[in-house]
C-alpha cells in the first residue's frame, strides 16, 4: 500500500528490532558505530527499517552507546545467550504479535524484500531467506508464537537459533525468490572485521 504521494506505507502490526548486542570481538571495536560512506552502520540499518515499520527498538545491552539515535532500547532479559536471547528478548518486549529481527552490521539491507517478506507472512512462524544450506536467521520475521519454543530451548542450554526452526511452521524464501528484490543478495552482507568494510567504489556497486 502506497500513500497519496507515491511512498511506501509503513508496516502495521509488527515492530523493527535491530540486534545491536554483540560484543564485536572480532572487529575490535563497535562496529555499529563503525562508518561506512559516511554513515555509521546501524544508521543504515534504521533508515532502512524505519521506512518500513512504525515502530523500532534496538536490542541492546550497551544503551548509552546508541542513546543518541532517540529509539526505545531494551536490555537482553537473558544475558550472554547471543541471537537467540535477542529474539526472546525482542519478541517478550513488544507489543505487536511479531517483530521483523535484523541484525546491527548490515548495511545494504533492502526495503523491497523486507516489505515481500511481510507480505507473505500467512500464519507461519518465521519468515527467513534460505540460500543453498544456509539460513539467513538475523533477517526475518518472528511471531510470538514462538516464544514457548524458544525458551524451551533456552532452558535447555541449547542456543542455536536454527535449533526451533524443526519445531515451529517456517517460510523459507529461496535464492531465486530473494533475487526478485536483491539481485546481488547485499541484504546479507554484514561486517566482522576491519578488512571486510567495503571501499567507496564497493559500496557504489552494492547501492
Amino acid at each position: 500500500m502506497k500513500n497519496l504521494d507515491g511512498k511506501s506505507r509503513p508496516v502495521e502490526g509488527i515492530t523493527g528490532l535491530i540486534l545491536a548486542g554483540g560484543k564485536s570481538s572480532r572487529f575490535g571495536k563497535n562496529k555499529a558505530l563503525v562508518e561506512l560512506d559516511g554513515v555509521r552502520l546501524i544508521e543504515r540499518v534504521i533508515r532502512v527499517m524505519g521506512s518500513v515499520f512504525q515502530r523500532l527498538i534496538i536490542l541492546t545491552n550497551t544503551p548509552q552507546e546508541y542513546a543518541y539515535l532517540k529509539l526505545p532500547m531494551v536490555e537482553d532479559l537473558i544475558k550472554g545467550l547471543g541471537p537467540i536471547g535477542g529474539l526472546y528478548t525482542g519478541l517478550e518486549s513488544i507489543s505487536d504479535d511479531a517483530g521483523f529481527f535484523v541484525a546491527c552490521d548490515m548495511p545494504f539491507l533492502s526495503e523491497p524484500l523486507i516489505r515481500h517478506m511481510v507480505e507473505i507472512r500467512d500464519d507461519f512462524d518465521v519468515v527467513l531467506p534460505k540460500i543453498d544450506w544456509k539460513i539467513e536467521a538475523l533477517h526475518g520475521l518472528y511471531t510470538k508464537r514462538c516464544l514457548p519454543t524458544i525458551k524451551e530451548l533456552i532452558d535447555s542450554q541449547e542456543y542455536q537459533v536454527i535449533r526451533f526452526f524443526p519445531k515451529i511452521h517456517v517460510k523459507y524464501l529461496d535464492e531465486d525468490e530473494i533475487k526478485e528484490f536483491d539481485p546481488q543478495l547485499k541484504s546479507f552482507f554484514n561486517v566482522n572485521k576491519p578488512n571486510e568494510l567495503p571501499v567507496r567504489d564497493s559500496v557504489e556497486k552494492l547501492g
